[in-house]
């Protein structure tokens, strides 16, 4: 009777481990499937691709970099460089005289070729400006510079308000920053003429409350026709 007894204990303590360890890596498989939900990586998706996410924007190359200080004198050694391609690709003069062919015009209103500036290798942020600053009072029409298809309109710490639009031939990109507002029904894919209002003359992004101007920059797109990304042509040697 003994030798039964305790070979029931004996039987009821083998069921309370087995129990208790098949407990203890239910838990541990279940909170391992909650960090790796919680990490973004749920069924072997990877975090990229999780359902209901989505990609980061990309960061346009040609968002404009603070002003410097005013007064602020650069050493040598902090002398801003212009990105490699700027200017030295074989086919740059070749895109600069297609351009003055087009006859484009300021997109700013009331403001003549004579008054414009070159302040494409201007300091900016400790790199080159890469662009064209129109001083307007804000407010003033924006306009397309030529025919052409509005591809995006992107808001950015430092652009502000800004829209991206491709000529008809999709070999240049037309950048228009520091934006009030867009003009009404603005719209991504819109096909638009020269000479159509585009938006307004701001500050808004990284530019002054008190210097309100555009930031115009055309940069030749790439084969893969990325409307963040090009090679930067100066539109003072166009508009001037």
């Amino acid at each position: 009777m003994r030798r039964f007894e305790r070979k029931r204990s004996d039987r009821r303590r083998r069921l309370l481990t087995i129990a208790g360890v098949s407990f203890a890596l239910g838990a541990l498989s279940s909170s391992g499937l909650s960090w790796r939900i919680a990490d973004g990586v749920a069924d072997g998706v990877p975090p990229a691709t999780v359902r209901g996410g989505s990609p980061s924007a990309p960061v346009p190359q040609h968002d404009p970099a603070g002003p410097a200080p005013l007064g602020a004198q650069l050493k040598p050694a902090d002398q801003p460089k212009p990105r490699a391609t700027t200017g030295s690709s074989p086919g740059y003069s070749h895109a600069v005289d297609a351009l003055r062919d087009r006859d484009l015009i300021v997109p700013v209103d009331g403001i003549r070729e004579s008054a414009l500036r070159d302040t494409f290798f201007d300091s900016r942020d400790g790199r080159i400006h890469e662009a064209l600053d129109i001083m307007a009072p804000r407010h003033t029409p924006v306009r397309a510079v030529e025919d052409g298809r509005i591809v995006r309109l992107f808001t950015s710490k430092a652009g502000g308000l800004t829209v991206y639009m491709f000529d008809p031939s999709e070999q240049f990109c037309y950048y228009y920053a520091h934006l009030d507002r867009y003009a009404e029904a603005l719209k991504e894919g819109q096909t638009v003429s020269q000479g159509t209002v585009i938006g307004y003359v701001g500050s808004t992004g990284n530019a002054s409350a008190t210097a309100p101007h555009l930031h115009f920059a055309i940069f030749r797109l790439t084969p893969e026709k990325e409307w963040w990304n090009g090679e930067p042509i100066n539109p003072y040697l166009i508009l001037k």
